[in-house]
């Protein structure tokens, strides 16, 4: 009867070892936004409606953790400033959801990567990051 007791307590703690080991935790939540494709438009002088330049959009990449996903959209302007930053997924739960605005903010401001993290969403702020700075490089 003792043998019999070892022998389920171990293999209930295998198999529960296993389980945990095997699990694999996804993002929690996240919410992909639908955006329209972008309409280029032209900046127009005034010297016959020639156009100098266009506004163009740049997608950074999909950075996930486990809060979520986060991947940027930058509005560039025909004076090569972000003008817009806007999110095509991000995450819909947590504090990283407080996060998004400030760090859209400090993006405009900064016009680079080079912004803070927002203290108690790290991980959304340094997905922000990797997304924008990906956009950037690619413009």
């Amino acid at each position: 009867m003792k043998k019999t007791i070892v022998a389920a307590t171990v293999a209930l703690s295998a198999a529960g070892f296993l389980g945990v080991w095997l699990y694999e935790p996804g993002p929690l939540g996240s919410e992909t936004v639908a955006v329209a494709a972008p309409v280029p438009s032209a900046v127009s002088s005034s010297d016959g409606g020639a156009s100098e330049g266009a506004e163009r959009t740049v997608d950074g990449s999909v950075e996930s953790n486990r809060y979520g996903t986060v991947q940027v959209r930058l509005v560039i302007s025909a004076e090569d400033r972000i003008s817009e930053v806007r999110l095509l997924q991000r995450p819909t739960s947590g504090r990283g959801v407080a996060a998004i605005p400030i760090l859209q903010e400090e993006t405009l401001t900064a016009q680079s990567a080079d912004i803070d993290t927002v203290s108690g969403a790290t991980s959304t702020s340094e997905s922000y990051v990797k997304s924008l700075q990906a956009a950037l490089d690619a413009r």
